[in-house]
């Protein structure tokens, strides 16, 4: 399957105002909004998809294989998780931490294009022999 990377980095832009109002406000409930949205990024659904097909009309100049992109999901999902049990349990630390780490990464697609758990993601494939994928 591929993707087009605007709307990766569309979606990135929106995940990144979320979690910076999460920050603001510590409100548990928005954070657990935007664990759903990466969990439904996990299962291949783009809930963002049908608001970037209005706004931006042209075909990609390229696409994207979607694993990179679905496995960052992933990563982002664990760390809006962890951040979801800190203010659950009170350890603000641990929550304010894990959706600042979260932050910063969906900052970096949207900003500039990188997408950190896409880079782990083919670090991961190239450390691990083909027999095992």
């Amino acid at each position: 399957m591929q993707v087009d990377p605007r709307a990766l980095r569309f979606s990135a832009a929106i995940t990144t105002s979320v979690l910076a109002l999460v920050l603001v406000t510590g409100n548990v409930w928005l954070l657990g909004a935007q664990a759903l949205l990466f969990a439904l990024g996990v299962a291949g659904v783009s809930p963002f998809r049908p608001v970037f097909q209005r706004l931006v009309k042209s075909p990609p100049k390229e696409l994207e294989d979607a694993a990179p992109p679905r496995f960052a999901q992933a990563v982002g999902l664990v760390f809006t998780v962890v951040g979801i049990v800190g203010y659950v349990v009170q350890v603000t630390p641990l929550a304010v931490g894990a959706t600042a780490v979260a932050l910063f990464a969906a900052f970096l697609n949207a900003a500039f294009g990188f997408c950190l758990g896409c880079e782990m993601y083919l670090i991961i494939r190239r450390l691990t022999p083909a027999a095992t994928r």
